[in-house]
This record gives C-alpha cells, sequence and structure tokens, in this order.
C-alpha cells in the first residue's frame, strides 16, 4: 500500500479536517476520488477554501507614454523660402495667439509683392482707359469695338491684381499688409510666423541668419491643459476596454500620484507585429505637471457580474485534461475535477464550468495531490 508522507493541516476557515476515523486505501478506480488514510492525512497539510460567489474586480495595467493633443498642436512652417531675420520666442515660452514668433525676409515674396503693385498700376491705366473711350464714344469719336476693346483690357487687369492678391495671401501676407502695400506702395518683403492658438513652444528649429525652406517644421506649438496618454492593450485583454471608461494614470515621474482620465479612443486594428490595441486616454493638466514622452502606466479597473464563480490560483493544477481542481468530498477524500477557467485576477481566477459555490478546494499541497493522482493514473472528473 502506497501512503502519501505529508500531515493534514488547517482549512482557511480555522476548521480542522476530521481524520481520526478514516482509513482507506488509495484507489485508483474511484471516478476521479482520491481517498487517504489517516495516516497519509497526519502527514500532508492541506488548505482548504469555499469557492466563493459575487462580482470579482478586474485589474489591468498597460504601459503608456504622454503625448500632446494633438487636437491642440500646430506644426509652424514658412509658406514660401527666406531668410530668419529674427527670432522672438524660444523652446518652453508661453504665447498668445497671434503671437510674432519670426519675421522672414524673402526674395520670393518682393517679386510677388512686385507684382501686386504693377498688377495695380495696369488697373488703374486700364480703367482711365475705358473711361476715357466710353466718353469718346459717346461722343461719336470711337467706335464700339474700340470701346469694347478697351473694356476687355480693363477685365484683364482686373484678373491680373486679383491673381497677385490670391497669390500674396496663399504665401501668407495680413489683410493688414495688403492695406498697407496699397497705401505705401512699398515693398518690404517681410513675412511673420505668427501663433496659431494659445500654447506653448515646445519645439524650435531655426536660428537668425538661417535660410528656410517651405516643408521645413520651424517652430511646434501645443496646447498642453489636457494631454493623450497613448497606451497599448494586448490581445487577451481587449475585452476590458470600453469608450468613455474612466480609468487611473501613474508616471514613472510622479510614482505616488494617481491621475484620472477618460479613454476617448479605442483602437480598431491590432499591431500584427506587436499583437497589441492602442489605447487613448485623455488627462486634464492644468499644472503642465504631464510632459510629452513621459513614461506611464495606465490602470483599468472594472467589476464582474455578480455570480462570478472564483477560486485561489494556488488550487489550480494542470491535468490530462486540461486544469483541474481538488474538491473535499469528505474528510479523506478528494476529488479531482476538470474546471473551464476565466480571466485571471491578481491571486484568483475565475471560474466558468465545474465546481459550485460554496465546494471547499484544496490550495496548499493540491500539487502533492495531484502527484499522487498520476501515480496511481485516477482520471480527473468532468
Amino acid at each position: 500500500m502506497a501512503c502519501v508522507m505529508v500531515t493534514m493541516g488547517v482549512a482557511c476557515e480555522n476548521k480542522p479536517l476530521d481524520t481520526s476515523t478514516i482509513k482507506q486505501d488509495l484507489s485508483p478506480g474511484g471516478s476521479g476520488l482520491l481517498q487517504l488514510t489517516s495516516e497519509e492525512l497526519s502527514r500532508m497539510r492541506l488548505e482548504l477554501v469555499p469557492v466563493k460567489q459575487g462580482q470579482l474586480l478586474s485589474h489591468r495595467q498597460f504601459p503608456a507614454t504622454v503625448q500632446a493633443n494633438q487636437n491642440e498642436l500646430a506644426e509652424v512652417t514658412p509658406l514660401i523660402r527666406g531668410r530668419v531675420v529674427k527670432v522672438y520666442v524660444d523652446v518652453g515660452q508661453d504665447v498668445k495667439k497671434g503671437t510674432l514668433l519670426a519675421m522672414i525676409h524673402s526674395v520670393d515674396l518682393g517679386l510677388a509683392e512686385g507684382d501686386y503693385l504693377k498688377a495695380k498700376a495696369r488697373l488703374e491705366e486700364a480703367e482711365r482707359s475705358h473711361v476715357r473711350a466710353k466718353e469718346l464714344y459717346d461722343s461719336k469719336a470711337v467706335s464700339l469695338a474700340e470701346l469694347q476693346r478697351r473694356e476687355a483690357a480693363m477685365k484683364t487687369a482686373q484678373a491680373e491684381v486679383r491673381e497677385a492678391k490670391n497669390r500674396l495671401e496663399l504665401i501668407g501676407v495680413p489683410g493688414a499688409e495688403l492695406k498697407r502695400l496699397d497705401r505705401e506702395q512699398t515693398i518690404k518683403a517681410n513675412v511673420p510666423l505668427r501663433a496659431p492658438f494659445d500654447g506653448r513652444i515646445i519645439m524650435r528649429n531655426l536660428t537668425r541668419g538661417e535660410v528656410v525652406e517651405t516643408e521645413q517644421k520651424l517652430f511646434t506649438v501645443a496646447n498642453l491643459t489636457d494631454v493623450w496618454v497613448i497606451g497599448n492593450v494586448p490581445e487577451k485583454d481587449v475585452q476590458f476596454i470600453r469608450k468613455d471608461q474612466k480609468v487611473n494614470v501613474v508616471l514613472a515621474a510622479y510614482p505616488h500620484a494617481i491621475v484620472t482620465g477618460a479613454i476617448t479612443y479605442i483602437g480598431d486594428v491590432l499591431d500584427p507585429a506587436t499583437r497589441t490595441m492602442r489605447m487613448r486616454v485623455t488627462v486634464l493638466n492644468p499644472d503642465h505637471l504631464l510632459k510629452p514622452e513621459m513614461f506611464a502606466v495606465v490602470s483599468v479597473h472594472g467589476p464582474s457580474n455578480e455570480d462570478t464563480l472564483s477560486v485561489p490560483l494556488s488550487a489550480v493544477q494542470d491535468g490530462s485534461a486540461g486544469k483541474m481542481v481538488f474538491v473535499q468530498r469528505e474528510a479523506g477524500t478528494f476529488e479531482a475535477r476538470t474546471v473551464r477557467l476565466g480571466n485571471e485576477e491578481g491571486d484568483v481566477v475565475r471560474v466558468l464550468e465545474g465546481v459550485q459555490v460554496g465546494e471547499q478546494v484544496v490550495t496548499k499541497g493540491s500539487f502533492a495531490l495531484k502527484s499522487q493522482m498520476e501515480r496511481h493514473k485516477i482520471e480527473p472528473s468532468l
């Protein structure tokens, strides 16, 4: 007769198992039942806990980084090639909408302004010629064809002015500068770069005297009163993520502070390389303590339904047919039962099938029971 060389202990509910009168051999044909004698139990220290039912708080953590709110972020680029005359702001400086960031002198702008003034001069001449032709036509001094020719020349000049004006507007010349150009008839060829909205300069990429091109990013302006925390959710945890869900954010820079936010975007496609889904959390940042590229962890909590069953992870063993637990049928008799598990929540796991609420399962000592079960080829019950 084989014996288990362990002793019987006290269950989690502080109730000792009754082992005074039981003395049975291991039975290899008991449909998943493992029977131990009192001598064997006296050498085995087992702990039992009941299968619990109720809401189980899920807790998931995902690595993330802080990013500027892309809806409140602007890359300031020149609309025309030129040379930097002066830079008025630096990185970290707060600016208001319309604040002058830099001044660029552009030869191309000077040519465009010259074309505009020339077109205006031709228009004035064409308008005077049309007026004279109309007076002469009324006096029968010129033909209708001549009047129509001069009217066409005037309309052509009007179109040239509109074209030259539109070109100036497209390269960023404001309306006030156009009025000055009309009034003073002098070319300045200066292109001001201004802040598009209230924010902070988080990037500067120009120096005085530098020649800049149209595709070059010179400044980045960001409104950091709220920021995005971008996290990556593994495929197995996608089910726990919902839009508008409230979450906690812990930053590496402030490990003892918890910032609350809401999930405002959930990716529709997983990254094929990492098998993760992109998640965006919007967090208020009135004091600007959260800075772009900071490392963070997003903590997501969510309760399960009231009927959820759970057991400690230490009660679960690997069996021939999958995961299993040992359920006490009576003192000294344990049933190896196959179970279907759900998600792990800390040191407990959800049980979808295989046990009932209140049944006693073995935690400490379950591996020793599994060894004895395998030794005597006892198959777990379903």
